[in-house]
Order: C-alpha cells, then structure tokens, then sequence
C-alpha cells in the first residue's frame, strides 16, 4: 500500500505538471484569439483596420523612425505601433501620452487594433515622445497625411471638384503672465569708440520660463487670444488634404498659395475662401495655375457690393460650410483647441495628427456612403 501510494503521489504531481505547462502554452498561443473573439466586429477600430493598408504607411515611418534596440538594449517597439497609439490617443479626446498607455494596456478594443496579445509590453509614455518628436524633427507629418489621403482617394471616397480654404486659432497655455520687460544689452567696456559702443547697444525682450516664445497674440472676437493658426484646405466631404501652421498673429491669407501647392490643386478646381482672402495677388495667382475663383468679394471705401456681389458671396458661403464643420468636428471630437505641445513645429505636428485621425474617423462612413452611390448607379 505505502509502495501504490507513492506512486499515485507522483502521478498527481506529474499531471498538475503537465496541465500547468498545457495551460501555459495555450493561454499563451491563444491570447490574441481571446482579444479578438471578445470584442465586437463592427467596433471603428475594427473598420478602419480593414480599409487601410498599414504596410504602405509603415514605410516612410521606417524612413524616420527604424531603431533596433531601446537603451536597455531590448529590442524597440515597431514605429507602426507608435503611430497607432497617437492616432488613438487623439480618437479619444486628445489624450495624454500616459493616458493613451494605459488605455493600451486596459482596452481590448484599441489592443487588437495595435495588434497587441495579452502578454505582450505596451510601450510607454516616454517612447511615444520621443517616436513623435523623432517624426517632427524629419518633418514626416505631412507625408503621412499624404499617404493617407491617397489610400481614401483609391477607396472612391475623397470628392476634389472643389476644395475650400479657412483658418482656426489653437490656444496655448504657455501664456505670459505678465506683461513684457526688456533689458539692454550693452557690450561698451569691449568697444574702442563711442559710435562703436552705442552700435553694440540692444533692447532685448526677457524671456519668461515656461513661456511658448514662439506663439503670438491675436484679438479674435474682441478678445486677446495666445497661440498658433491652423490653416486647412478640404474637400467637398470636409476631408483635410493638406495644413499650414503659424503663429496666430499672421494673416488668415498668407499660407494661401502654399496649401494649394502643397494639397496639388488641379487646373478647373474651384476654390471657396471667405473675405479675407479677397486680393488681387489671389486672383492672379489662381488665374494662372487655372484654378477657378471662389473667393468672397470685400466692399472698400467708398465702393460698396453690388447685389450681384452679394448674391456671389452668400452662394460661396452655402458652399462652403464644409470647412467650417471639419473645424467643429475636431474641437469636439478631438478636445484641439487647446495645445499640449510647445513650439511652433509640435503645433503643426499636432494639427497633422488630429487632420489624419478627423479622415479615418469619418472613413467607414464615407466608404459606405460611395458603395450606396455605386448600387444606384447600376441599378
């Protein structure tokens, strides 16, 4: 009896050995089935998935952005993944980067998006600065824009017989507090003559820790507003197809000919801006790319509209409206008013990252809305 014992001890040992190593490889294995059977196929994430070709954006993410190794000499995270978690973070309220870490590790939804199984590490906080201020330096963003854009125009989504111009203020709160001081700046005791030394003399602004020096104030609405300007050209859909960023105080209409450049605006587009764009360089210059005019006329002193003016302009508003929505729908979807970054350069990052997310938000929609168009047309 002790002898059949013994060996019944061992066997019982042995098969909880066994089922343990069993249970091990297959929760293993079978994790990122488990993240996938537990969420639900209609989720956006989920769509937007299956419309975009992520290895068509991954190559010039590569370009910029391809490390072998972290510096614990782990290997790095794949910078697909990064971009992945940026655009989550702005789809959900324009997050942290901290915030959008824990949603990695918590969400089912956005791990399968990442495709990430339960055991694998989520890259944290500090990794994703340093993905997006890597892209900004190489000034990547606007590629990536790009290649999203050409990938909705292959889907029979984006709509390019018109396009349509405006611009909206993102706030920064690194504001200064007071109001400026200035010191000067004399190097006198180093010159050999008066005209010299009252040469060498500068008044220089001080500079206030904390302070964005490089966004500017602006009266928008009788109020003084601190930050930069996004300047955005849409399609008729309001899909973003390129942006221009400066400091708030430039002129609404100055990026103008850039954004044409940079979205390559085909000859007999039409283009629909408001009054502040209205001058006679505009005007020459969408005659001679071909382009047709939409811009708004302005009265001037002493010459009023006439009522055909202003029956042009009250159509270019009805059209473009668009614009306006795609503004409206950023601020409330994405919280982009409001910057988190500092610098002019992580301004124009974040107004490419919230453009891109804004497209593939509305993308399941829009795509869609075309297969309808296309069963009507048959039938």
């Amino acid at each position: 009896m002790t002898f059949a014992r013994k060996n019944l001890s061992f066997c019982v040992f042995y098969s909880r050995i066994l089922f343990l190593i069993i249970w091990l490889y297959y929760n293993n294995e079978f994790s990122g089935f488990n993240v996938v059977r537990r969420t639900r196929k209609g989720n956006f994430l989920n769509q937007v998935d299956h419309l975009i070709d992520w290895k068509l954006i991954e190559k010039p993410i590569n370009q910029n952005y391809s490390p072998k190794f972290d510096v614990t000499v782990r290997p790095a995270y794949p910078g697909l993944l990064l971009f992945k978690m940026l655009l989550v973070g702005v789809w959900h309220g324009g997050l942290s980067d901290e915030a959008v870490e824990d949603m990695a590790n918590a969400n089912l939804y956005v791990m399968r998006f990442l495709d990430l199984s339960l055991e694998d590490e989520v890259p944290d906080h500090s990794v994703l600065s340093r993905f997006r201020t890597r892209l900004t330096a190489a000034k990547a963003w606007d590629g990536l824009l790009e290649q999203i854009n050409q990938q909705i125009g292959a889907l029979n989504v984006s709509v390019t017989t018109g396009c349509h111009i405006d611009a909206s203020i993102t706030h920064s709160p690194r504001k200064p507090r007071t109001k400026p001081s200035y010191e000067v700046v004399n190097d006198r005791e180093e010159q050999d003559d008066e005209l010299s030394a009252k040469a060498a003399m500068q008044v220089v602004e001080v500079t206030q820790p904390g302070v964005d020096t490089e966004a500017r104030w602006v009266k928008k609405g009788g109020k003084s507003v601190f930050g930069y300007k996004q300047h955005t050209i849409v399609d008729d859909n309001g899909l973003v197809m390129a942006v221009e960023t400066t400091a708030a105080n430039q002129h609404d209409s100055k990026p103008m000919l850039d954004l044409l450049d940079k979205a390559a605006i085909k000859p007999g587009t039409r283009v629909h801006t408001d009054k502040a764009y209205c001058s006679q360089k505009h005007r020459e210059s969408l005659k001679a790319r071909g382009i047709k005019n939409g811009i708004q006329d302005k009265a001037v002193k002493n010459k009023p509209l006439t009522q055909r003016q202003l029956q042009r302009n009250r159509l270019i508003t009805k059209s473009r409206y668009v614009v306006e929505r795609t503004f409206g729908s950023q601020a409330r979807w994405f919280v982009s008013k409001v910057l988190r970054y500092q610098g002019l350069a992580k301004a124009h990052t974040w107004h490419i990252l919230q453009a891109m997310a804004y497209n593939l938000k509305r993308l399941p929609k829009l795509f869609i809305q075309s297969l309808e168009r296309e069963e009507t047309c048959v039938f």
